[in-house]
């Protein structure tokens, strides 16, 4: 019931024309870049936080959630017409779709992908919208080392599932963790990894890292791999010039059931702290081969193969938002960036934001919700024109994102060192990109670490320095346990995942999609 009373809030504040505009700017935006690969949503959002400032926060984040969907949908253009996905959700729909645009029904695998993206999205966001309440009302009962807990349970699971390998996920978050603690320690007030630079003892300002790290990395990592040439994408039109039909009947009756099915698996994989959406699209894909009365055309476009992981991939979006607006714990990219933007308006995700700031938190969920609705009435009749996008010269687009982040960066603080901090920040995030480290675990050690290191301190402080209190409640058993089984289950997954690919006959495919998800370092 109280859901239904938030939605209606949120619907009152998400509607008015001012926050409708919002929206459709956003979803625009985020289809723009969702197209367009290497660029997704966490990228969009970053280079946004620095405009932002000055708009009233419910306005900002109808403008993110516009982004945030937005790319989800664009995704599956490039991964359809291009068999290149920008980040790794879109790898599993890249394997069906491109082979159905090659038969020539690239109109009915969008068709699928954007219908699907619909229902998923909505589902998701209700279940979002009713399940979030309950998880406050518990959220509210955990202490200081409970807490704690949540935190490195979220540090092993983006370091162990995000990345090519759980060593350089881990080196990732431990990198992370010390940009965090950088400047004076709020408790002694000491100085910390400052080496004498004054302009330091503020810290590294989160909103400059992350803008360094997926804009200004991203730019220069793309500027290195440069190649002469456009896309070859596979156009909507046959021979006659008419554009081909979309969905028939027997596509609908093959569809509807794998949208089911990839919102019941996307949903709650993005809702606990399982890190990224390439575990849940790989689930789901299998699980439509194997339950497919039609299993001869996987591999050759089926299109259960679209339908299922497109959903998965965007209820495991919506999944995402609710450890981070209910517990305050990103557990991916883009929920870091977000839970930065919040922090600029000096909110903190958590158990109490749904109390002190309700109209904002039902706003945003509304949000998503009326997003989705005009996702659905952009993507449908307008993805011709979405696919031009990719005839954009990338050395303009991206010269023009490393301008406006370089901007972005200066006019955080008015301050000339931000854009040197920036510069140097950008130079890492390549060499992180080149060498195959994720960028999302760095930014979430970065964001969490000075928290988790607070609620350490509270748990030491109350138990009068006894270690043992950290793993005196059922719930940091719990979550401890957790950390073991992210520590262990990894490889076992992973030689699964193998096993079961090669078993569908995805193998070839699912290696060349994984290595191209991780070498654009978008993991959504």
């Amino acid at each position: 019931m109280e859901g239904i009373n938030g939605l209606i809030q949120g619907f009152a504040v998400a509607a008015t024309p001012g926050n409708l505009l919002f929206a459709l700017v956003g979803v625009i935006a985020g289809t723009f870049v969702g197209v367009l690969p290497g660029i997704g949503p966490a990228l969009t959002i970053a280079l946004l936080l620095p405009v932002t400032y000055n708009m009233p926060p419910s306005a900002a984040f109808i403008l993110f959630a516009g982004i945030y969907y937005g790319a989800m949908y664009g995704g599956s253009t490039t991964s359809i017409l291009l068999n290149a996905p920008g980040e790794s959700g879109s790898m599993m729909t890249a394997i069906e779709g491109n082979k159905m645009a090659r038969a020539g029904r690239a109109a009915a695998a969008l068709a699928t992908a954007a219908i699907g993206s619909f229902v998923a999205g909505t589902l998701a966001t209700l279940a979002l919208a009713f399940c979030a309440p309950y998880v406050v009302d518990i959220a509210i009962s955990l202490g200081p080392a409970d807490y704690l807990a949540l935190m490195v349970v979220a540090f092993m699971t983006v370091g162990a599932l995000l990345g090519s390998s759980a060593a350089r996920g881990f080196a990732s978050v431990a990198l992370g963790l010390v940009i965090g603690i950088i400047g004076l320690d709020a408790q002694s007030g000491s100085a910390r990894f400052t080496f004498g630079v004054p302009l330091l003892l503020d810290g590294i300002d989160t909103v400059v890292l992350i803008v360094a790290l997926f804009a200004m990395g991203e730019a220069i990592y793309l500027a290195a791999k440069m190649r002469p040439g456009k896309p070859k994408f596979i156009d909507l039109k046959g021979k006659s010039g008419k554009s081909r039909t979309g969905m028939t009947g027997q596509d609908w009756k093959r569809s509807w059931p794998a949208w089911l099915r990839g919102t019941a698996i996307g949903w709650p994989l993005g809702a606990i702290p399982v890190g990224g959406s390439e575990i849940p699209t790989f689930l789901s894909y299998a699980l439509e081969k194997k339950l497919s009365k039609h299993p001869q055309e996987f591999g050759k476009g089926a299109i259960e193969g679209v339908a299922g992981p497109e959903a998965t991939n965007n209820a495991n979006a919506a999944g995402s938002l609710m450890p981070l607006l209910t517990l305050g714990l990103p557990t991916s990219a883009t929920a870091a960036v977000i839970l930065v933007a919040f922090q600029q308006y000096g909110l903190q995700p958590g158990p109490l934001l749904l109390q002190k700031e309700p109209e904002l938190v039902w706003g945003l969920v509304a949000a998503l919700l009326i997003g989705n609705v005009m996702l659905l009435l952009l993507n449908l009749p307008l993805v011709g024109l979405w696919a031009k996008v990719l005839l954009i010269p990338t050395p303009y687009l991206y010269a023009g994102i490393a301008a406006f982040a370089l901007l972005g960066a200066y006019s955080i603080n008015g301050s000339v060192f931000d854009v040197y901090v920036m510069l140097a920040i950008g130079i890492l995030g390549y060499f992180l990109r080149q060498y195959g480290f994720p960028v999302a675990p760095l930014i979430i050690g970065a964001i969490l670490g000075p928290l988790a290191e607070t609620q350490l301190r509270r748990a030491m402080s109350i138990a009068d320095g006894d270690f043992g209190a950290l793993v005196s409640t059922p719930f940091s058993i719990a979550a401890y346990v957790i950390v073991i089984l992210v520590a262990l289950v990894p490889q076992f997954m992973k030689r699964w995942e193998r096993r079961t690919a090669k078993e569908v006959g995805i193998l070839p495919e699912f290696e060349h999609a994984s290595a191209s998800a991780v070498d654009k370092g978008q993991m959504n």
